[in-house]
């Protein structure tokens, strides 16, 4: 069985059981705070487990896009080095929400393993929760005796709380597990130890398969738990180890998953697969990492210097190095691989073909920077190893390993291969000891406590009304305190509320919300998954008082404006540019828009003039606002309607349409009820932001008047000063010409009087010990002028010892010269010459040992630095 037919097979069997097929969550999160990547398939559902959404259906499965090399979950180091981790990896799953439960769960997973996808009973086992004294739980011998309906009780095995014991993070819905286990060792091995020593022992050869979760209970703040209102399933496979169990394979990347991209990077590589082992970890390196990196892309994150960004583009260079380091590739090659990771994902996972050329193009431009960085790292090596050579050292400091770490991208493994091969070694401890200090660093900065919520009212979901009201009355559901480093964060969730939660790039709303005896300011509004959370300044003295909500209309108007801008120019460019243009980011407050969309090269001034004419000429056509809400996703898809890559859209979405031939698109955002309120739209910036995607900046309504108000005075200020003349552009250009001609002559002019100043300098000379020396305090117009006159001295004086102090528009320079005999006779420097006399006025320099030069704030100190000149080279 093919690995396409074993996940189809998964889903299909879980559809004859009445779950309903959930397509893949975006691998990027939003709306979470305590998560960066999807790292499991029930992420998704979380707001389900939670309470704080009701599911459309109480049983699901899918196939999830995961990536987990960040936070606890980090597998990055091992990838690549064994054969089972995965940075982006697979999770087949089935859900319930509060629907059936342990019986099911374990009756079907046994089922499928066994029956239908034919797996050896003998080589499975099971594990079930042994129970904890700490939390005084018991072991799960419910568990246990269901599972004795399917496996002989010598292979049930008891695990501990590390093992058994499932927590979605240090608060939140938890329970004891079920893992099933599978042994693919030989048969010798088999009879010569039994797989039940092996489990969980980290044997690459006997390995988790399944992970049922039986969600019952509820970790609070505190550490206590308590036993949620409703019982869940929350089961996780990994796709890849299945694939591999089915298939009878001792590694994951034998398995035709990886097969066919590892012979791609074989036939690049000219080396063979199984023969070398840092050769095999390169080519498992780079066959795991190229799908983290493009379903990544596909969904919307791009390589950068912060936070999901940074995680991107580290997995990229661990790419890079292996193949640089153990392949001998020197040039892009990554990007080779996309077309057959779209061949063999793109039925799953449609974004990554629809994507292909943009995903590509990003890859290759973040290869070619990151080996220009690798040669520049190489350098700092040769010159780390040279200075290290002048103090008689063989051993890389952690400190300047660290440095190589931060800077260039050099883990340690890198930097201590090239040193051996350069005959040293690295402080391995020390750079050990820097990386504890960034972390230590990193995690004061985000240090915080997040109490428990306290409820209040009934938690039956939150209504949003801000599509049509900014007012409404209110009761609070439930309130907490963040408690940061510097300050203390109040959060509360209302029943029904008008203010709207960022997302989608809009930002949150702001506003009162006032009581019969108090008030308090809404200082954000954020989503927590699905749930809307307003930052307030204050927690209510009476929480359980009625509240009137009240959106700043102002704010929500000017930010309405720019949303709806956004799209009509997301139209306008795909009218000018081509149907390649898709959106990748934006941000859209009061006073501007930001848009980032996929597009490789500049736009020209013509294309953002045909831009702005598009969209102006559509918020003339005051074209009315078409909203169609709780539309299915499918019928929307019919309807033409534009979707983001890696935004998450449920079965029914919200429709926005300007115009049906012109704007349709899926948005949650706010918008004006017809495009003639947004007044008039203005680019006021475009540019590149990373490979392949461009940012707009515009602004509309209020902001775009005054721009163009503002640019209008200045042209009159102008004509007013060039006397109004026809043509204004004529006009400063001749301004423009004349302004360079005289520059010139008064080039001229300073070179003519730098020559005249040299000969009077040399009418100065005076021999002392050998040399012939001029120190002199002089008036220069520039520092071209000053450089020029010293260098010309030097050619025509021999055995020149020149100290010049100018003063150039009132600022103090200095310029030291000595003759290159001199500097190898007499040890002379000028770089430590002039810092020396730079203490004088205040500044500093240096340059080389024949010719240096130093600049300053005291002006009045260039007398005493032509008395310190005289000193210093009063005998050489």
């Amino acid at each position: 069985m093919d690995a396409k037919r074993i996940r189809s097979t998964f889903i299909e069997y879980f559809q004859s059981k009445q779950h309903q097929f959930v397509p893949s969550a975006p691998i990027v999160v939003k709306n979470d705070p305590t998560l960066m990547f999807t790292n499991a398939g029930m992420n998704q559902f979380k707001d389900y487990f939670l309470g704080n959404e009701t599911p459309a259906s109480t049983r699901a499965t899918n196939s999830q896009k995961c990536l987990r090399v960040s936070g606890k979950h980090n597998d990055l180091e091992e990838v690549g080095v064994d054969t089972y981790h995965h940075t982006m990896f697979e999770m087949l799953g089935n859900w319930s929400f509060g629907d059936y439960f342990k019986k099911e769960a374990i009756a079907w997973s046994w089922e499928l393993l066994t029956e239908v996808y034919k797996l050896p009973v003998d080589r499975l086992y099971v594990t079930v929760f042994e129970g904890d004294k700490g939390d005084g739980l018991e072991r799960d011998m419910e568990a246990f005796d269901m599972w004795t309906e399917h496996v002989d009780k010598e292979k049930i095995l008891f695990g501990d709380k590390t093992d058994n014991f499932w927590e979605m993070g240090d608060v939140g819905p938890c329970g004891p597990c079920s893992e099933i286990h599978i042994d693919l060792r030989p048969e010798a091995e088999i009879m010569a130890q039994p797989g039940k020593d092996l489990v969980n022992a980290d044997h690459p050869q006997v390995i988790e398969v399944w992970n049922l979760v039986f969600i019952q209970f509820n970790r609070q703040a505190n550490g206590s738990l308590s036993e949620l209102p409703a019982k869940h399933i929350d089961t996780g496979m990994g796709f890849e180890r299945l694939v591999r169990a089915i298939q009878n394979k001792t590694s994951n990347y034998d398995t035709d998953v990886f097969t066919p991209f590892i012979a791609a990077v074989e036939k690049k590589a000219g080396k063979k697969y199984g023969e070398d082992e840092k050769i095999d970890i390169a080519i498992r390196v780079i066959v795991d990492h190229i799908r983290a990196i493009s379903f990544t892309i596909a969904d919307g994150q791009l390589p950068s210097n912060n936070k999901a960004g940074y995680v991107i583009r580290r997995i990229l260079r661990r790419a890079v190095r292996y193949g640089y380091t153990f392949l001998g590739f020197h040039e892009p090659f990554l990007h080779e691989l996309l077309p057959l990771l779209s061949e063999h994902f793109g039925e799953m996972f449609p974004e990554v073909s629809a994507q292909e050329d943009f995903i590509a193009k990003v890859i290759y431009e973040e290869e070619a920077a990151f080996l220009r960085t690798l040669d520049n790292g190489l350098k700092r090596l040769d010159q780390i190893k040279a200075d290290m050579a002048n103090k008689g050292e063989q051993v890389i400091s952690g400190k300047v390993a660290f440095e190589l770490y931060d800077t260039f991208g050099f883990p340690l493994d890198l930097t201590s291969l090239i040193a051996r091969e350069k005959g040293i070694s690295v402080d391995e401890k020390g750079f050990d000891a820097e990386m504890t200090k960034q972390k230590n660093r990193s995690r004061a900065a985000a240090e915080q406590e997040t109490g428990d919520w306290v409820q209040v009212g009934e938690d039956a979901g939150v209504q949003f009304v801000g599509y049509d009201s900014l007012e409404t009355t209110s009761n609070i559901i439930k309130y907490r305190e963040i408690k940061e480093k510097k300050n203390t964060k109040y959060q509360l969730v209302l029943d029904e509320t008008p203010f709207y939660a960022e997302s989608g790039g809009q930002v949150g709303d702001k506003g009162v919300l006032v009581g019969q005896d108090e008030t308090i300011k809404v200082l954000d509004t954020k989503k927590e998954n699905d749930l809307i959370v307003h930052f307030v300044e204050k927690l209510p003295q009476h929480p359980e008082a009625t509240f009137t909500a009240k959106v700043d209309g102002t704010k929500r108007v000017l930010t309405m404006n720019n949303h709806t801008a956004t799209h009509l120019l997301h139209a306008a460019l795909k009218e000018v540019l081509g149907d390649h243009v898709q959106q990748k980011g934006s941000l859209v407050n009061e006073q501007l828009l930001r848009f980032d969309f996929s597009h490789f090269s500049k736009l020209n001034d013509e294309e953002i003039a045909q831009v702005e004419r598009i969209v102006n000429r559509k918020v003339r056509e005051n074209i009315p606002l078409l909203e169609q809400r709780n539309v299915p996703i499918e019928e929307a898809k019919k309807m033409g309607a534009t979707a983001l890559f890696g935004e998450k859209y449920g079965e029914f979405v919200r429709v926005i349409t300007f115009d049906k031939d012109y704007s349709v698109e899926l948005c949650g955002g706010t918008h004006v009820k017809a495009t003639g309120r947004i007044g008039l739209f203005k680019i006021v910036s475009e540019g590149s932001i990373s490979s392949g995607v461009r940012r707009i900046e515009a602004i509309t309504a209020d902001a775009a008047e005054r721009y163009v108000n503002e640019q209008v005075d200045v042209v009159k200020s102008l004509q007013e000063l060039l006397k109004s003349p026809k043509d204004i552009t004529k006009a400063v250009e001749a301004l423009v010409q004349e302004r360079n001609e005289l520059k010139k002559e008064m080039e001229a002019l300073h070179l003519k009087q730098a020559s005249v100043l040299k000969e009077e300098l040399i009418k100065k000379l005076r021999p002392v010990g050998g040399s012939n020396q001029v120190i002199a305090k002089v008036t220069l117009p520039s520092a071209d002028a000053l450089k020029k006159l010293a260098f010309e001295l030097k050619n025509e004086v021999d055995q020149i010892i020149a100290v010049i102090a100018a003063d150039i528009s009132g600022k103090p320079q200095i310029a030291v010269v000595i003759a290159e005999s001199l500097v190898n006779e007499k040890s002379l420097n000028a770089g430590n010459a002039v810092r020396e006399l730079a203490k004088e006025i205040q500044g500093g320099g240096g340059g080389q040992p024949f010719f240096a030069t130093a600049g300053g704030k005291k002006i009045e100190g260039l007398d005493q630095v032509v008395i310190k000149a005289q000193e210093m080279f009063s005998s050489i």
